[in-house]
């Protein structure tokens, strides 16, 4: 009976709903935290974010960011700063959705949208450059041919980084620390942070006695 008993699994899932069954025509939402297909970011004024530092590329597990920075011209500058990201490629034929590139960015310069419906035709499609990473001027993610869109799948991804308790210091819930960006929808703190008591035990933010922040709400 051992060699039976697997497919128990199967017999059990072939009487509940299918999640499918309506794909492509309807979507099924997105799990809260999904990391789906990035995009490049852009301060108000329209200036890039991504200043070619490459530590995304750096932190990747699977090796699938290249960037490549480059001084800035003087007299029409990309980013703010001495450098910008001249060359910047995402491989998702390797990319894990694994979000280490957004915790590792500096500037806030990459995040992720909550696609995850791709359908490439070639594998060159497959390698995203920098004109197809970067917001347009609405900063909204570029469409593109073989991406599933639907109106809400990048409703959040303006700044959806924003930090909630640095340092793990839960009196910073509910603060805002980032800079605004080109984006929209500003994704709201998540609740839920908590600290470490006198004693020894976990004590909620209410119970906690609040410090003075280090870095200015803007």
């Amino acid at each position: 009976m051992g060699r039976f008993s697997g497919f128990g699994v199967t017999l059990r899932q072939v009487f509940r709903p299918r999640v499918t069954e309506r794909f492509p025509g309807e979507l099924s939402p997105p799990p809260p935290r999904l990391h789906g297909r990035h995009v490049l970011g852009r301060y108000p004024d329209g200036m890039e974010k991504c200043i070619g530092c490459e530590l995304c590329a750096g932190v990747c597990p699977a090796r699938c960011i290249h960037v490549r920075g480059a001084d800035n011209p003087p007299d029409a500058p990309v980013a703010p700063g001495e450098r910008y990201g001249f060359v910047y490629e995402i491989n998702y034929l390797r990319c894990i959705h694994c979000d280490l590139c957004v915790e590792a960015c500096p500037t806030e310069a990459i995040t992720e949208t909550k696609l995850f419906a791709f359908s490439f035709t070639r594998r060159a499609d497959a390698i995203y450059t920098k004109e197809e990473l970067l917001v347009d001027d609405d900063g909204r993610a570029r469409r593109l041919p073989w991406e599933l869109w639907s109106d809400d799948l990048d409703a959040h991804t303006g700044a959806w980084m924003r930090a909630t308790s640095p340092g793990g210091d839960a009196s910073y819930e509910g603060r805002v620390l980032w800079s605004a960006d080109l984006g929209f929808g500003h994704r709201p703190p998540e609740q839920g942070q908590r600290r470490r008591g006198t004693a020894g035990d976990d004590v909620g933010d209410g119970e906690a006695e609040a410090p003075a922040p280090a870095a200015e709400e803007r």
